[in-house]
């Protein structure tokens, strides 16, 4: 490896490294506005400035320049100094010191980088630059007078979103950034410009004015509004979860996150179960923990075993459902399932449902297939790793479904289940003529009747192209649920002739039917008992006979397993609201009552049970490498049929309870949905 020298000390480097990064792996802090280690080099906002020999003898932009071998690299000295000050100086003179009412203050860059490499004064009194406001979205709040050109937002926007919608115009004094079109962000991955901005130019919108950062505590945990398992630092002030920020995780989210991710927050504070309810005469009424808890425990004594089930929902942590499952199971139920959407899929091979080839994986893929799903409103960042991919040259895109802007190019291929069962040589030439291809299927293709079948002709279609074999399996699996491959791990599934979900809900079918936390279905058909577990006043607790208050994926410590199969704790960052317990802790406390009480009495117990059971859930934070299966074995032979897949997402931003409830979400909703209906007028 190359050497160069770094204030006098030797550091070895890779090829192709910058100035800047040889000082930084030398342990030498380098202060930058423009640069970021995963955007495009920008090199315009001159901070990173070194002195550099052999080189000319002035300072120069160290993220720009290229790192050679024999290279000498000062960053301390006088000259290196007065620099920095000079740029410092100079992006002072219009920046309004408007510090004690910006929202990034205490998380500022500029603010940070003033102090540390500025001087003491200014030499300029001239009136400073003021530019207008922009409207970007319900996301962004712009201040542009503070804004000192970086680009960070522009380059985001275009190279990872895959947006084009912010830009610069003009030139000189007159330089600003923009939406080109004065139309808000049109992405589902808004909200990191305001992370990236280094000054207060663009701030989060939902959250303007809300806190100051030392107010906060901070709690590092996992997201759950889609199945990727982002990771995610909730920030907290007494009772309340202020905001959500993303935590750098390589494998899954690397530092980005989605806006549904980032701003549901709102809705953890709105429409919240805080008491048991009890409906008596066709009303609610609020109850006691007891006499919700000995209603439904009468119910479920004198109901048979075959006449009572339980449905799991999509925003459920492992340890809740597993007491579910014992208690059913102890009652000697079969009926459960976790399967809200009603997907074809078992829990009989582990890899026949999980994202094989691992979120960062599938950037090593040459042809990625499309099936069924539109990622870009399903799983936002695992879209932008496929444009990555695609933009690197790396794969080629295929689509066989909805056509949508993914926000890189593809080759429609079709609209729907037919060209699956009887697939023609543009789909099977795609697959077999690369060196590791991918298939992405998503729940769009799995649910209905014909979801066995097409789940087998594409195990069928990867058998024959070479989509699992040795050293690869891209058989991915692209769940929209954060419980889902958790219940399936666990076989919260219907066992010996067991109702599924669609059965469960027919009239007539059940005597009891408990919902934890299931909001995706229509119960409305149903004339069961229903008892209600869950967090938010929704669709599950509408119809409800008994509504137990459960707590929010921010008020619990428990466990989720993410698409690809890795297991992940996320941790309490406050209590529940009023008297809404832990999920699990309601169950246990339900089993006593039924003459079945469960084995575990606090919640180490219950994940030691769990982890018994299903060895699994002990590899905490452990993707296990991709293992090859016999694909061929997927469900249920049959005809396809002639169906149009449809992305089971119908709106990006009111997917679950908490989301429904987010004011930002409902705001974000209307904006997505405004221009179609204008269009269509």
């Amino acid at each position: 490896m190359p050497i160069a020298k770094v204030n006098g000390v030797e550091v070895e480097f890779e090829q192709g490294m910058t100035v800047l990064q040889v000082a930084e792996r030398a342990g030498q802090e380098i202060p930058r506005f423009c640069y970021h280690e995963r955007l495009s080099i920008a090199g315009n906002c001159r901070m990173c400035l070194v002195e550099v020999k052999p080189g000319p003898p002035k300072p120069q932009a160290s993220c720009a320049l290229p790192a050679a071998a024999g290279q000498e690299i000062f960053t301390d000295t006088p000259m290196v100094k007065k620099a920095r000050e000079g740029v410092m100086e100079f992006l002072l003179i219009n920046h309004p010191l408007d510090c004690p009412i910006c929202d990034q203050g205490g998380e500022c860059d500029l603010q940070d980088q003033a102090m540390g490499y500025g001087r003491d004064g200014s030499r300029y009194s001239e009136n400073k630059r003021a530019v207008e406001e922009k409207n970007m979205g319900p996301t962004v709040k712009t201040f542009m007078t503070r804004c000192i050109q970086c680009t960070r937002c522009v380059r985001f926007i275009t190279e990872v979103a895959g947006v084009p919608d912010i830009g610069m115009i003009s030139r000189g004094e007159g330089a600003e950034i923009t939406t080109y079109l004065e139309k808000n962000i049109d992405s589902e991955l808004s909200g990191n410009v305001n992370d990236l901005c280094p000054v207060g130019a663009l701030t989060h919108r939902p959250w303007q004015y809300h806190y100051r950062p030392w107010e906060l505590k901070k709690t590092e945990t996992i997201d759950v509004m889609d199945a990727l398992g982002s990771n995610i630092r909730a920030d907290y002030r007494g009772s309340e979860v202020m905001r959500v920020l993303p935590r750098v995780n390589e494998g899954i989210n690397e530092e980005w996150l989605a806006d549904r991710s980032r701003y549901a927050v709102d809705g953890l504070q709105t429409r919240r179960l805080d008491r048991p309810w009890i409906r008596e005469n066709g009303k609610l009424r609020a109850a006691s923990w007891d006499e919700a808890l000995n209603a439904v425990a009468a119910k479920l004594k004198s109901a048979s075993a075959d006449r009572i089930g339980a449905i799991a929902g999509d925003l459920q942590d492992a340890e809740s459902m597993k007491a579910v499952l014992d208690l059913f199971r102890a009652l000697g139920s079969n009926n459960t399932d976790c399967r809200q959407d009603g997907a074809a899929l078992s829990g009989d091979i582990r890899e026949s449902y999980l994202f094989n080839s691992g979120l960062q994986g599938i950037e090593n893929a040459d042809a990625i297939l499309i099936v069924g799903a539109n990622p870009r409103t399903e799983a936002p960042l695992l879209n932008a790793r496929i444009r990555k991919a695609w933009l690197n040259g790396k794969a080629e895109v295929a689509v066989i479904g909805q056509q949508a802007d993914l926000t890189y190019d593809y080759a429609y291929l079709g609209e729907g289940s037919k060209l699956v069962g009887k697939p023609t040589k543009a789909v099977t030439d795609f697959l077999s003529k690369a060196e590791r291809p991918a298939i992405i299927v998503g729940m769009g293709a799995l649910v209905g009747e014909t979801g066995p079948a097409v789940l087998n002709a594409l195990g069928a279609l990867a058998k024959k192209t070479g989509v699992v074999k040795d050293g690869w399996n891209g058989f991915n699996v692209l769940h929209t649920a954060a419980s889902r491959v958790a219940g399936l791990d666990m076989g919260f599934l219907p066992q010996d002739g067991g109702l599924s979900v669609a059965d469960m809900l027919k009239p007539g079918a059940l005597d009891v039917l408990f919902l934890l936390g299931a909001d995706e279905v229509n119960a409305s058909g149903s004339d069961a008992f229903r008892v209600y577990l869950g967090s938010h006043g929704d669709r599950g607790a509408h119809g409800a006979d008994v509504i137990l208050p459960g707590a929010a994926y921010t008020e619990k410590s428990g466990l989720y397993v993410n698409t690809e199969g890795r297991v992940q704790m996320a941790e309490r960052a406050v209590f529940p609201k009023g008297e809404a317990k832990e999920d699990w802790a309601i169950v246990r406390a339900l089993s006593e009552r039924v003459g079945q009480t469960l084995p575990y009495d606090n919640l180490n117990q219950l994940r030691a049970k769990l982890m018994a059971d299903v060895p699994s859930f002990g590899r905490i934070d452990y993707l296990a490498p991709s293992a090859s299966f016999d694909v061929a074995s997927l469900g249920v032979k049959g005809d396809a049929g002639d169906i149009a897949f449809v992305s089971t997402i119908t709106d990006p931003y009111l997917t679950n309870p908490i989301a429904r409830a987010s004011e930002t979400m409902a705001e974000l909703s209307r904006e997505r949905v405004a221009p179609v209906a204008l269009a269509a007028e």
